[in-house]
């Protein structure tokens, strides 16, 4: 009988790691959703939602691309309009100082767009030639512009084919007047996200489908790329675990830090992007579509 009770309490040190620490705990149900939590529709009243960013307060700004707008749902659970006439913004992150930094493909620029609504053009070219169109980017604690650009025929351009021969990752230096180019070995690079540490970077190569992980280095510069796992991705994200949360068809799907697939969050359609919101950063903002969805969870944003 003693032997059953230490053996007892030997499984239970093993899965019931305490609330500092990094692993997770075993449960029986999902390791980082919420118990009982379902994906929650907000609203659908858009044409094709992108781009969810969190501020500070933990309020989301999420993008309808074909409309131009930017939106603001709070934490308060409100949904505003914040923005129009947003230069087409797909992807956007926020700045140290609040700005929005967003990919604005209405004519092929990386914007500022100040919390009054300021608009500042911070790049519109590279090496004299239009981007094919700046799609997502993510920001590293320096302040620096990781960014992807893909080519995507947009209704709104007059030109039909691209200025530049070859669709690629970037990097823009704060206080830099140009971009570097990092990488051009993809089919469409798309989605573009840091660690929480830093020193890495996801790339999705949503035309391959593909995700890749690299090393980050001095100045921004990229080594030692690796295939992460077998998909592609829109937009995407990562928890406080390290977990890297890929979107398309049917939903999101999770991968662990060792690209093993731990979790699938079912949405109807098509997912294109998510965040991390809320004040503790623990519900997850979904846009798909023409719609947008949260679901509460037990990880949280970085």
């Amino acid at each position: 009988m003693k032997s059953i009770i230490l053996s007892s309490l030997l499984l239970l040190s093993v899965w019931n790691w305490g609330p500092s620490s990094k692993k997770y705990i075993q449960d029986g149900g999902s390791k980082i959703i919420a118990d009982q939590a379902k994906p929650i529709l907000i609203s659908d009243q858009f044409k094709f939602t992108e781009g969810p960013a969190v501020n500070k307060n933990g309020d989301i700004f999420f993008t309808d691309i074909v409309e131009g707008k930017i939106w603001k749902y709070s934490t308060q659970g409100e949904l505003s309009l914040f923005m129009d006439k947003t230069g087409h913004s797909d992807g956007m992150y926020f700045d140290k100082k609040g700005n929005l930094i967003t990919a604005a493909d209405e004519k092929n620029e990386i914007w500022q767009i100040s919390p009054d609504k300021t608009v500042k053009v911070l790049l519109d070219n590279f090496e004299g030639k239009k981007f094919n169109g700046p799609n997502d980017l993510w920001i590293d604690s320096k302040g620096g512009i990781f960014f992807t650009d893909p080519y995507y025929q947009r209704p709104y351009w007059e030109r039909k084919k691209p200025d530049l021969s070859n669709q690629s990752v970037y990097y823009f230096p704060k206080g830099s007047k140009v971009a570097f180019l990092l990488d051009s070995n993809f089919v469409r690079p798309n989605g573009i996200i840091g660690s929480a540490d830093g020193k890495n970077l996801f790339v999705a190569d949503i035309g391959d489908k593909k995700t890749y992980k690299y090393d980050i280095g001095k100045n921004g510069k990229l080594y030692n790329r690796r295939l992460f796992t077998d998909m592609g991705s829109d937009g995407m994200t990562v928890d406080n675990l390290g977990n890297l949360y890929l979107t398309g068809r049917g939903g999101v799907t999770v991968f662990n830090p060792e690209g093993q697939k731990i979790e699938h969050i079912a949405i109807p359609g098509s997912t294109a992007n998510v965040c991390f919101s809320g004040k503790n950063r623990d519900v997850l903002f979904i846009t798909a579509g023409k719609a947008v969805y949260t679901l509460k969870m037990k990880v949280r944003g970085i």
